[in-house]
C-alpha cells in the first residue's frame, strides 16, 4: 500500500540529507523512524513511576539551597572585586 505523506520543505530536505548520509533512500529512512517509534511504545503517563529511583544518601540540599545560591553569588562578586 502506498501512502503520500506531506512534509514541510525544510523537513523534507533535512530528512533527505540524513538518508543520503546513511546511504539509504528517503522512504527507507522514514520507514525506519516510524518502526523505531512504534517499537518504543507509549511513555508512562504517571509521573510517580520516577519517584524513589534515586537514593540521596542523606543529602538535604533542598533545605539549604537559598544559602548555597547566595554563597555562590557572593563568591562570583568577590572574584570580580565587587
Amino acid at each position: 500500500m502506498r501512502t503520500m505523506i506531506l512534509l514541510p520543505d525544510h523537513h523534507h530536505a533535512e530528512a533527505k540529507r540524513k538518508a543520503t548520509s546513511q546511504g539509504i533512500s528517503l522512504s527507507e529512512y522514514i520507514r525506519g523512524l516510524v518502526a523505531r517509534d512504534l517499537q518504543q511504545g507509549e511513555a508512562p503517563k504517571d509521573p510517580s513511576v520516577v519517584f524513589g529511583l534515586f537514593d540521596s544518601e542523606g543529602s538535604r540540599i533542598a533545605d539549604g539551597k537559598q544559602a548555597m545560591i547566595s554563597e555562590a553569588i557572593d563568591k562570583q562578586f568577590a572574584a570580580k572585586g565587587l
